[in-house]
């Protein structure tokens, strides 16, 4: 399985970049996890609606020239779905066994993911109702596609 994680921006911290190094080390026995990033915008302190609607749209186009066709592209939102450990590692598995060889995750920028990101995404999931910092969430998505592959092979993993 090759799993993409398509995400706005770099990450800055050390030890985020670290963490995300050590999920695709334990990852590379299960699928190949791959990061796609594109530049962000800066938004201004100020910025009004129209202002941030056309932030999230230069985004929102730059990462969709990054989805493949043939991939099935799943985008974390809000107002996405929620999934326990368990269920998402049960989804991962259903879109495998479904003949799916290529999954690329979409994680937005600050102000998140435009309309047509949205529209373009073949499903919808939330991690929660609480917003994360987009580079957070880029390890907390690679240890939940970690621990999806370990529960799927009933291997001993913290819960």
């Amino acid at each position: 399985m090759q799993i993409d994680i398509v995400c706005v921006g770099k990450i800055k911290e050390k030890f985020f970049r670290d963490a995300l190094e050590e999920y695709k080390k334990r990852l590379s026995r299960y699928c190949r996890l791959t990061e796609i990033e594109v530049a962000d915008e800066k938004t201004p302190d100020s910025a009004g609606e129209a202002e941030v609607l056309q932030i999230k749209e230069k985004e929102g186009l730059r990462i969709l020239a990054k989805l493949s066709d043939h991939a099935t592209v799943i985008a974390l939102a809000i107002q996405g779905k929620s999934y326990t450990s368990e269920g998402f590692s049960e989804e991962l598995e259903r879109l495998a066994i479904g003949g799916v060889s290529h999954i690329q995750f979409v994680i937005g920028g600050s102000l998140g993911l435009s309309d047509q990101v949205l529209s373009r995404a073949h499903r919808k999931i939330s991690f929660s109702a609480m917003t994360f910092p987009h580079q957070l969430m880029r390890v907390i998505l690679a240890e939940q596609i970690y621990r999806a592959y370990r529960i799927q092979r009933n291997e001993p993993y913290h819960k």
